[in-house]
């Protein structure tokens, strides 16, 4: 059995791409702990002032969370994109070498 070996030489751009999914993550958790410090870091008599009900802190936190949340995936996303931008900047070319190696019956 022979063997016959082609080769080729290619270029590529290699760059760093950030994880988006890891940027919208931590905009998340952002969101979260500002929600909580919103909660409980201000005081309040739990009593709206305009429907006159009164509102416990765990649903003042889920309120409060339903806005903070997607602001701040917003803003992982946005830092995400900035570095993304940065990183197109700093992108290299390399050269690849593709071999095929295919056998051959005699």
């Amino acid at each position: 059995m022979n063997e016959e070996i082609t080769e080729r030489v290619e270029s590529a751009r290699v760059r760093r791409v950030p994880k988006y999914s890891v940027f919208l993550l931590l905009g998340a958790a952002v969101g979260i702990i500002l929600s909580l410090a919103l909660t409980f870091g201000i005081p309040d008599e739990g009593v709206s002032t305009s429907t006159g009900l009164e509102y416990s802190a765990g649903q003042v936190f889920g309120f409060v969370a339903l806005g903070a949340i997607p602001i701040g995936m917003a803003a992982g996303g946005v830092v995400a994109l900035i570095l993304d931008r940065a990183a197109r900047r700093r992108s290299r070319e390399v050269r690849i070498l593709h071999e095929r190696v295919r056998s051959v019956d005699v």
